[in-house]
């Protein structure tokens, strides 16, 4: 019965030793390792930056709470089309971190998937491999109300906005890198869309690009939901 007395009794102190951990302000745990804590996309990646994802797109006002640290963008009244089309929790999209975009209406999961890619991605990517920063990003569209290419009845992704079509950089010395003519060019080109394909998957559930096939030889493909493709 003694033993059984003090095991409870250890137990009891390592769950109040973890629960302080984590909740009292004065937690040595840092923000980034603490789940309770919420997502900044400025914050260093760590293995629990996934769980907090989920848990910010997954409440509407979050989402737009923490991307509005991250993003320029306004916020719209939900979309709402026919034939299953429509963004639910809708945004006017003009930037991410240090890269503008032309502005383009997407949901706020979307926009704030695609700020972590732009900041522990593309950005590092492109000061690794070209040695200077990105200032724009161009893509080919976010909401388009059409199924699958090759189905009839299977929506697109694209229908309610939950994936986005990026087809190049413009880094900061005006350099444009585009996948279509820079796919196969220098080494330092070939090297960094790699990058950005191989970082998009941290970040994004479906990443389609020249290598998947060649509807998509001009763009990445970047989508919400998925099985973890990433090609």
């Amino acid at each position: 019965m003694l033993s059984i007395l003090s095991a409870i009794a250890a137990f009891s102190a390592v769950a109040f030793g973890i629960y302080w951990a984590f909740t009292d302000p004065r937690s040595p745990v840092p923000r980034e390792w603490n789940p309770l804590e919420e997502l900044a996309v400025s914050d260093p990646v760590t293995p629990v930056t996934a769980f907090k994802l989920r848990r910010v797109v997954a409440d509407p006002a979050t989402c737009l709470r923490v991307l509005g640290g991250a993003a320029q963008y306004t916020p719209m009244e939900p979309l709402e089309a026919a034939d299953r089309c429509g963004i639910a929790n809708r945004v006017d999209l003009s930037g991410v971190g240090a890269s503008r975009l032309q502005t383009v209406e997407t949901a706020c999961e979307t926009a704030l998937r695609l700020a972590m890619w732009e900041r522990h991605g593309i950005q590092p990517a492109a000061l690794e491999h070209l040695g200077q920063g990105v200032r724009s990003l161009r893509h080919i569209g976010s909401y388009n109300c059409r199924p699958i290419r090759g189905s009839r009845s299977r929506m697109s992704t694209h229908a309610t906005a939950s994936s986005i079509d990026i087809g190049g950089v413009t880094l900061v010395d005006g350099t444009r890198v585009e996948l279509l003519s820079d796919w196969d060019g220098t080494p330092a080109q070939q090297a960094f869309l790699r990058a950005l394909r191989d970082s998009g998957c941290q970040w994004f559930s479906t990443v389609l690009g020249p290598d998947y096939n060649a509807l998509h030889a001009d763009h990445f493909h970047l989508q919400n939901k998925g099985w973890g493709t990433c090609r």
